[in-house]
């Protein structure tokens, strides 16, 4: 069984959207996280998105981000692939 409930010291991928385009060559940066721009010239839109080791790993993502003021548009939790310990 998973639990998809995410917890500060385990892996999970997360979808991270941001205004503005980001180059590839950020991804080092961001914890090796995959980027796509999306949306039109006047409004573009990136997506990071890919698999951290824990919720440390996304804070130091958010504060890259923070440090070259990004603005961030919204951070989701996409699975945990937690599993389940049983007794």
């Amino acid at each position: 069984m998973v639990d998809e409930n995410p917890r500060l010291d385990t892996p999970a991928v997360y979808a991270i959207r941001v205004v503005g385009s980001l180059d590839a060559s950020w991804s080092d940066r961001l914890g090796g996280l995959a980027i796509t721009t999306v949306g039109d010239e006047k409004r573009p839109v990136t997506e990071l998105c890919g698999r951290l080791p824990d919720q440390a790993a996304l804070l130091g993502v958010l504060n890259a981000l923070y440090d070259h003021r990004v603005v961030l548009l919204s951070v989701h939790c996409l699975s945990t692939g937690n599993p389940i310990h049983q007794s």
